[in-house]
């Protein structure tokens, strides 16, 4: 009872902490679905490892690396509209990174930190210290024993928004979704509070400095609201986010929502569907919207073979997310080879299209409808889910 008391009180201050004439804008986006205590909800991972540790600290590690064959041979030798996955028809390290986390009985902590062509994406925007480029997460953690599950976070902790994560071996597929590249954002900076409310429902509420940046562009703040709902083999997970994310102002807000739906049938077979709605409102008036869904499943021919299609839409009415008002598609079809345990490769063929000019194709810049690529991914881990 008191810590539901005490969820409210938090849901409560967010609110009354909530940017400037949030009150008097409608959201543009669906309604705010109910708070999430999962912190994410991405397809469930494909891949085991043996945990490390020394005393309490949890150690896990991640090397990732692949080679992509863009057919379209674009002279800059980028594959356009990736977000990892981003340098074409050469060797490419995406990821090294190592985690040290300590469980919250009742104060913990996690950290991960690495370096790579990843970690250079992610961190493109934001204007914080150099040396947070390095860092994926830091947060600490406050979990009472005798509090059914109620955990408090603050730090720095990625979004809970999409169906894919940032580490490759948490995928379906190697390269990431449309949605995840341009839809949502990859991090934050602030205060989470989570708690599963029964055994079929939990939420969460957030306080946050806005999307993919440690220091704050302006003195508003961003809200989020997250709810999983779980049934058997079903699980549904809803992410709303809300705030002022233009520089020094807080006029014209952002909404973002996102819906994952996860269906897992049996220990050989898996899907998902995911769907994101956004609006970034112009202070002058107007706003920029997009929109789109994607769809995967993984399945497993046998212990060491397994096989993820995908398929997806997006739609960039206003050029807000990709530079470009234009409609995309994507299919990409993975083939996962596991060697050992911890070790695996991905070979994968990915095909995209717009239905205007974008893609490069030799030394002509923007000139083509279409892009197909083929690539094989390698990626070693240990310590288990990162």
């Amino acid at each position: 009872m008191i810590t539901r008391i005490l969820l409210a009180a938090v849901v409560a201050f967010v609110v009354g902490m909530a940017v400037p004439g949030l009150a008097q804008t409608q959201p543009a986006a669906p309604a705010p679905p109910s708070p999430d205590s999962t912190g994410q909800a991405p397809a469930p991972a494909t891949n085991g490892s043996a945990a490390w540790s020394v005393g309490a600290i949890q150690f896990s590690g991640l090397i990732d690396g692949y080679y992509s064959l863009n057919f379209n041979h674009p002279a800059s030798r980028n594959n356009g509209l990736r977000n990892f996955d981003v340098k074409a028809n050469q060797f490419s390290l995406n990821m090294a990174k190592l985690t040290l986390e300590h469980a919250p009985e009742p104060v913990g902590f996690r950290v991960d930190f690495g370096f790579g062509r990843a970690f250079e994406i992610v961190h493109g925007a934001d204007p914080a210290p150099e040396f947070m480029r390095n860092v994926e997460q830091a947060f600490i953690s406050y979990k009472p024993a005798k509090d059914n599950g109620f955990q408090l976070d603050f730090g720095k902790f990625v979004t809970s928004a999409g169906a894919e994560v940032i580490e490759t071996h948490s995928n379906w597929n190697y390269s990431r979704s449309l949605l995840f590249a341009w839809a949502i954002p990859y991090y934050h900076f602030g205060a989470r509070a989570t708690m599963p409310l029964n055994k079929h429902f939990s939420a969460g509420v957030s306080l946050l400095n806005g999307w993919n940046n440690v220091e704050d562009n302006n003195t508003g703040k961003t809200v989020g609201l997250s709810g999983t709902i779980t049934a058997g083999k079903v699980s549904w997970f809803h992410n709303y986010y809300v705030g002022p994310e233009k520089k020094d102002t807080n006029q014209g807000l952002r909404h973002l929502y996102d819906t994952t739906l996860l269906v897992t049938p049996n220990d050989k077979a898996s899907l998902y569907l995911n769907f994101d709605y956004g609006v970034d409102r112009y202070v002058s008036g107007g706003s920029a919207r997009w929109v789109g869904i994607a769809g995967a499943a993984r399945l497993a021919v046998n212990s060491w073979f397994a096989l993820t299609p995908r398929l997806e839409w997006f739609n960039d009415a206003d050029g807000f997310a990709t530079g470009a008002a234009q409609k995309l598609k994507e299919f990409t079809m993975t083939g996962e080879f596991k060697m050992k345990q911890g070790v695996f490769t991905r070979l994968e063929y990915r095909r995209d299209w717009s239905n205007t000019p974008f893609f490069d194709r030799g030394n002509q810049t923007g000139n083509h409808k279409n892009q197909d690529t083929l690539l094989v991914g390698f990626v070693a881990f240990f310590g288990g889910e990162q």
